[in-house]
């Protein structure tokens, strides 16, 4: 239920693969005091049980049976996965902080043999730019989350930072961001103080979930310099880590083995089968 049951049977079997990977890194460190090891949410993973079965997934599974990706070490990679990470995934510190993981650092979407565009670190131009990126060209891709905009009043600004009394908010400034563009700070300045928002999803939540931290942020003022609204300009839907689930079906529909496609957002992981 993670992904579209009828997307190219390479994705599915990347699919199939991260999604076994991901539990079994996970089981012992979620769900501790309940009566099972996972739930079948976001949280865990979204599962529908048997009437979600399709025949095209469960082929999928069959054909990937015991299949998991392992780093150069061998260790089990933690294969998390995002919807539509925007043309660039990002490192797995910088969204969830902790110790950064060899297998998961951010890298560019683009489809082998294309132009690679600007990086990220030229946020506008990279979010402006005509790329062939693996989630843009994806027969599944939806534009507008793989671009977006969203606008709020000064006032509804001021409201959702209300808790942090900083009065009327003149400037919000990103100060520090992820390989891929991502807002790791926010540096808010008010009429009556000032604050720092830290970490992509606290941001995200701040202002009503955001699609993604990869955003530029811009304010709209009136004669008198005060702010009358704010536009943030951004790329992708989620958070970026790990493999781009509308782009591993571009890349499935661009010629890529589900092999190849966990090799590119895993950092070089292999697949191996660890049961039959």
């Amino acid at each position: 239920s993670e992904i579209f049951a009828k997307a190219h049977p390479e994705a599915l079997k990347a699919q199939a693969v991260t999604a076994r990977g991901e539990v079994l890194a996970k089981i012992g460190l979620k769900h501790l005091a309940d009566p099972y090891l996972l739930c079948t949410e976001q949280h865990c993973a979204v599962y529908r049980g048997v009437s979600g079965e399709v025949a095209s997934t469960n082929a999928a599974v069959e054909a990937t049976r015991g299949e998991a990706s392992f780093d150069e070490g061998n260790r089990l990679v933690d294969s998390v996965y995002s919807a539509v990470c925007g043309g660039h995934t990002e490192h797995n510190d910088v969204v969830w902080g902790g110790v950064p993981n060899a297998s998961l650092r951010g890298r560019p979407d683009v489809l082998p043999g294309k132009p690679a565009g600007p990086a990220p670190s030229t946020l506008a131009r990279f979010l402006g730019a005509d790329v062939q990126h693996a989630c843009k060209v994806s027969s599944f891709a939806n534009l507008s989350k793989y671009r977006w905009e969203k606008r709020f009043t000064a006032q509804d600004v001021d409201a959702k930072l209300k808790a942090h009394e900083v009065g009327r908010v003149m400037a919000m400034t990103v100060t520090d961001r992820g390989v891929s563009g991502r807002a790791r700070l926010l540096q808010i300045s008010g009429e009556d103080g000032a604050t720092t928002l830290r970490g992509e999803l606290n941001i995200r939540r701040t202002f009503g979930m955001l699609n993604s931290a990869m955003f530029e942020l811009k304010a709209e003022r009136d004669a008198k310099g005060r702010p009358t609204a704010w536009i943030f300009s951004g790329g992708g839907w989620g958070h970026g880590v790990g493999m781009c689930q509308v782009g591993a079906i571009g890349r499935a529909e661009a010629g890529q083995t589900y092999r190849q496609i966990l090799a590119h957002y895993f950092n070089g992981a292999q697949v191996a089968r660890i049961y039959e």
